[in-house]
């Protein structure tokens, strides 16, 4: 029996079934063909061996029923993926945010959960956005997997079919803490789901402008956080104004984190190197942002107290 869990569960599982009992099928079919021409032709049965003259009809037959079964497993495949990329009209819309390293769903009316909560039988249509790296929403029990690739529109759509809860990962590589990128999904009664997407609270509107909109574009968010949490780069948290300890030619001495040294780390980032870090994880950004680029990243990083 197929699951229900979404309406792709079928045809998905149906084409995998397909497939699979093909490629058993030749397995074991020609593994005994094999052996049967070991035991039946082998050197003492024939000590001298014999030329077979070439056969245009067999030749024929193995191009043509070979080249039917290929296509036959490509039109499976695609009729099962086409309707992935045909969302039905009224379909809900939800937005899950992949970052480094979390997923969020935005509802409508600027409405955020860490779940993605879903009512049963309702079409349903999830816009894919990165705001670092490339990752991947997938749902194993619906059938579905996506790429969700930075400054790159994506989407997929399902129709759950059955409660409970179901297991969201990412399944791209996209750093540190990538295996811990999981989420749920619930699925509840549409009269459930109304009273929950009514108590959810608005998201406040987040300050930072085009100043983080610069750090976003340019892939800085991937390595440094505004929140603290150590990445690959030190955090950009407190750290305006602040005095910190880089290494500069391999000598230790103390600075301040200011408009002037901004400018050195993200122009010739290996002058001076901040911390325990090593030299060489970061290239100039000279040719990406501009001096008036700079001057809105640092009032960005100045309200990050």
């Amino acid at each position: 029996m197929f699951s229900n869990a979404s309406n792709f569960v079928q045809g998905v599982d149906m084409a995998f079934a397909i497939i699979v009992g093909i490629s058993v099928f030749f397995l074991v079919g020609l593994t005994a063909l094999m052996i049967y021409f070991v035991v039946r032709y082998n050197k003492k049965r024939h000590p001298k061996s014999v030329y077979v003259k070439d056969n245009a009809w067999l030749e024929a037959t193995w191009i043509i029923i070979p080249l039917i079964i290929v296509l036959y497993m490509f039109y499976l495949g695609w009729e099962g993926f086409l309707p992935m990329r045909q969302v039905p009209d009224g379909a809900m819309k939800v937005k899950a945010i992949g970052k480094m390293w979390v997923w969020e769903f935005e509802y409508e009316g600027n409405k955020v959960s860490d779940t993605l909560m879903l009512p049963i039988d309702k079409a349903v249509k999830i816009d894919l956005v990165s705001t670092d790296v490339l990752h991947g929403f997938s749902i194993p029990a619906f059938r579905i997997k996506e790429d969700v690739v930075p400054v790159k529109d994506n989407y997929t759509w399902f129709k759950p079919g059955e409660f409970g809860e179901f297991d969201l990962y990412c399944t791209v590589y996209c750093g540190l803490s990538h295996a811990y990128m999981h989420s749920i999904v619930k699925v509840i009664p549409q009269e459930d789901f109304d009273k929950w997407l009514a108590a959810l609270p608005v998201r406040k509107k987040e300050d930072g402008g085009k100043g983080k909109k610069l750090l976003e574009k340019n892939g800085c968010l991937a390595c440094h956080s505004v929140d603290g949490s150590k990445l690959v780069g030190p955090s950009f948290k407190g750290t305006y104004g602040s005095k910190i300890k880089v290494k500069t030619n391999g000598a230790v001495r103390e600075v301040v984190f200011d408009d002037k040294y901004l400018e050195t780390s993200i122009y010739d980032p290996n002058a001076d190197i901040s911390g325990d870090y090593p030299q060489g994880l970061m290239k100039s950004y000279k040719d990406a942002i501009t001096k008036e680029d700079l001057v809105l990243i640092n009032d960005y990083l100045k309200t990050l107290k």
